[in-house]
């Protein structure tokens, strides 16, 4: 398995119409088929169909809806969960849509949508991980241990105006001078290969997995987080998302989610390798060493210092929607308090 499931080259790609989908995993005795749009929660003694479709192919990020998946966790809420894989055009256009649910999504892929003219329906119910644990990874011998230091280094860039105004507003915090960074196009799917083979020097990754491939490969690497330059930047991402009809008419099958998926979580942080090896007997395409490295730092970031999982800091939120649109990053400026409902959480 390959980094390909943390790159984000679709970061904010305009959402579009929802396609077909590929059944991963299904609960209940689905039969493979995604659940319909009109899903519902049924008579009584029915179980409510969810298809939840993920944001990349399965890896740690997800070990929590896996777990409510193995443990029975869903099943105790009456629930038959699909897990399905994003369409082309990503997990966002499917649950706006209704084809899905609920999935994962980002606060700044939300906040695209939000600010396009004809917005979809859908927001964020939860937060996987509480803070943003992205940053600048390079070779350990060209000493970029910090923004500034990007300076005279080439950095593989997305060609995408809030990737690139992140990493230029790092830099320039930093007292660095971003015209001397020079930015190259983003050509593989594996950052350490990448690195190790020189196609660039610095690249945005995700702690979780790209530096704990640098770990398990035992690859020398530089590492500092976009956070610890600025805390605008300490957005919600990975969160689950669920369609706002979905939510509306079914209130308590989308509280039932988030029960079992609680539960999913707080597992995977009392038990990562218990989880890893649960993710891992569910996806064994996975590479188990990465996955057990990766497990074991998201232990401590699932809740970190919230107060529980799953919780969003208004604050924090609409914080980084106000970077977005101070820096005339979005389309429509946005409702900074919008694109989130944390009424279902419990």
């Amino acid at each position: 398995m390959t980094d390909k499931n943390l790159n984000r080259r679709q970061f904010l790609a305009v959402a579009g119409g929802a396609a077909a989908t590929t059944a991963l995993a299904a609960c209940g005795g689905t039969g493979g088929e995604a659940a319909s749009n009109d899903a519902s929660e049924g008579d009584a003694g029915d179980k409510t169909k969810i298809s939840f479709v993920l944001d990349y192919t399965p890896n740690t990020n997800h070990t929590g809806i896996y777990v409510a998946l193995d443990q029975g966790y869903f099943a105790d809420e009456g629930l038959e969960v699909e897990i399905v894989q994003p369409p082309a055009d990503g997990a966002d256009a499917l649950i706006g849509a209704g084809g899905a649910q609920m999935g994962v999504s980002y606060q700044d892929y939300i906040a695209n949508n939000l600010a396009s003219d004809q917005p979809m329906p859908y927001s964020a119910v939860a937060a996987v991980i509480q803070h943003n644990t992205s940053g600048i990874m390079s070779r350990q011998e060209d000493g970029v241990t910090h923004p500034a230091a990007m300076e005279g280094h080439t950095y593989a860039t997305w060609n995408m105006p809030v990737e690139q105004a992140t990493v230029k507003h790092c830099v320039e915090a930093d007292g660095g001078d971003w015209s001397k960074v020079e930015l190259v196009p983003y050509e593989v799917d594996d950052e350490v290969s990448g690195l190790r083979a020189n196609m660039f020097d610095t690249v945005w990754v995700y702690e979780a997995w790209a530096v704990q491939n640098a770990v398990v490969q035992d690859f020398p690497y530089n590492y500092f987080s976009f956070i610890s330059v600025d805390p605008v930047f300490d957005y919600y991402t990975p969160v689950i998302a669920a369609n706002d009809d979905f939510a509306k008419e079914n209130p308590e099958a989308v509280k039932a989610f988030l029960r079992a998926v609680k539960k999913g979580y707080e597992y995977a942080v009392e038990n990562p390798d218990a989880a890893a090896d649960i993710l891992c007997a569910q996806v064994p395409e996975l590479d188990a060493d990465l996955v057990h490295q990766s497990q074991t730092y998201l232990a401590d970031q699932y809740v970190a210092d919230a107060e529980s999982w799953g919780v969003i800091d208004p604050d924090r939120w609409a914080a980084f929607y106000q970077w977005l649109n101070d820096n005339d990053l979005v389309a429509n400026k946005l409702d900074v308090n919008a694109g989130y409902d944390l009424s279902f959480l419990e």
